[in-house]
């Protein structure tokens, strides 16, 4: 569709087939008025309530040579979407440039036709939700809660209802206590400073108001924060404490089932990340004894192979200490003996960080599916944790108004602190002088 010449316009790059009611001054697409399109679209098609097939059509026709890639300038476009989504878009083939699928690098030059398949956008309220917070400090300025596993930080596409944003709105409406901050308002995370996996519980903060919002962002941008994270992986990690350096990238298979996955790279996808572990308690499952150090060293390598393998191995029970009760008796790996726990501090911010270093180096975190975990069972079959066993346990920051020195330790959720005391029961553990940690684990582990 031809845009009306009478009405002015300060997008002069591009003519917009779906209509100049979609498009805000500057040339960005109004996800107001494109949800309703796509609600319209929805209403009149039989089986129209498929929210993840709900999309709008736009195409944007270039008056002139702009000297761009296609992600780049559907970024200044499209912008409730982030450059990361609209290029596994492009990937996906929601970009056809000249009746081509395009490419995030694809230049874009006078004359290119380009239609963009776009994804219904967030809400733009958030409805609340009555879904229970563990909450550890509120004031005017910030809310500080213990994040349940399986629960998603703030909505994304597919994922619009059961998130913590939702269940702040229900919080805040129920107490009167405030509400998020307005930073992020648009992207659908209102107050959202950092997040969590899905299934990583643990200590988040978010920010009620915007000058506490961006001076939390700050800190945790230039790393003046201290978050320390306490995972129980299998095997027992060698030295008791060490650093790791490894650059991680996203996993070169696109294939479905390994886009979400990210690998140790040494190419020029491998990003820079640090992480420090500090083992805390080792769990024997051996009757008492210690593995030698070349059986520990071959239970390291099976579990590299095993972390490298895209087929997981079965589990079978082992012996353990005689003393356990019989229904604290979890089955383990055959390849593993111990499992242990470990205090891990991050210096950099990678995707799945954690999760990578530990799994790469042969000890994968319990439960953890995606990087080679397994989940731990009681003797009747009963799961005890079937979700990486990775939590948030100790956040510490600058109160972002008061100035005032802030640390909050997060009790272990009810699962993984049961895996933990099963482990503590089942045989001998051990617990390592850690140089340098600071979880309490008398106050995570065993709260009161």
């Amino acid at each position: 569709m031809t845009p009306d010449p009478s009405r002015p316009r300060d997008h002069a790059d591009e003519q917009v087939s779906i209509g100049d009611d979609v498009i805000l001054p500057g040339g960005k697409v109004d996800p107001e008025a494109l949800r309703k399109i796509i609600e319209a679209q929805r209403a009149g098609e039989e089986g129209g309530d498929d929210d993840d097939a709900a999309v709008g059509r736009v195409t944007f026709t270039l008056q002139r040579d702009l000297n761009t890639r296609v992600d780049k300038y559907l970024t200044s476009r499209i912008t409730f979407m982030s450059r990361n989504q609209l290029q596994k878009l492009i990937a996906g083939g929601g970009v056809i440039v000249n009746d081509r699928p395009a490419k995030p690098s694809t230049n874009l030059r006078r004359g290119d036709v380009i239609e963009v398949m776009i994804p219904e956008p967030p809400p733009a309220g958030i409805p609340p939700e009555d879904i229970p917070l563990e909450v550890l400090y509120e004031d005017e300025y910030i809310i500080v809660l213990n994040k349940q596993p399986d629960i998603i930080v703030h909505p994304a596409r597919s994922h619009n209802k059961g998130t913590m944003i939702n269940a702040l709105a229900h919080h805040f409406r129920k107490t009167g206590s405030g509400a998020l901050s307005n930073v992020g308002d648009e992207f659908a995370r209102p107050g959202v400073v950092h997040r969590l996996d899905r299934n990583t519980s643990g200590v988040i903060v978010f920010a009620k108001q915007d000058e506490a919002h961006w001076k939390l962002g700050h800190q945790f941008e230039h790393r003046r924060v201290d978050k320390r994270y306490l995972a129980l992986v299998q095997g027992r990690p060698e030295p008791d404490s060490d650093l790791i350096e490894l650059p991680i990238g996203p996993h070169p298979s696109r294939e479905k089932g390994y886009r979400e996955k990210y690998v140790v790279r040494h190419d020029e996808a491998g990003k820079h990340a640090i992480t420090i572990y500090r083992t805390r308690e080792v769990y024997s499952s051996d009757a008492g004894t210690h593995l030698r150090s070349d059986s520990a060293k071959q239970s390291r390598r099976d579990a590299v192979t095993q972390s490298r393998s895209d087929t997981a191995n079965s589990t079978v029970p082992s012996p353990l200490h005689p003393s356990a009760s019989p229904s604290l008796r979890p089955f383990v790996a055959a390849s593993l003996r111990h499992y242990a726990l470990v205090e891990l501090e991050l210096k950099t911010g990678r995707t799945h960080q954690i999760r990578v270093h530990l799994s790469h180096l042969g000890w994968p975190i319990v439960g953890d599916d995606m990087y080679g975990g397994k989940p731990l069972f009681a003797a009747d079959g009963r799961p005890i944790i079937n979700r990486q066993a990775l939590h948030a346990a100790l956040l510490a920051f600058t109160h972002p108004i008061s100035g005032k020195r802030m640390e909050f330790t997060a009790p272990l959720r009810g699962d993984m602190a049961e895996a933990v005391h099963v482990l503590r029961r089942a045989g001998p553990c051990t617990v390592l002088p850690a140089v340098g940690a600071t979880v309490d684990l008398h106050q995570a582990v065993n709260p009161p």
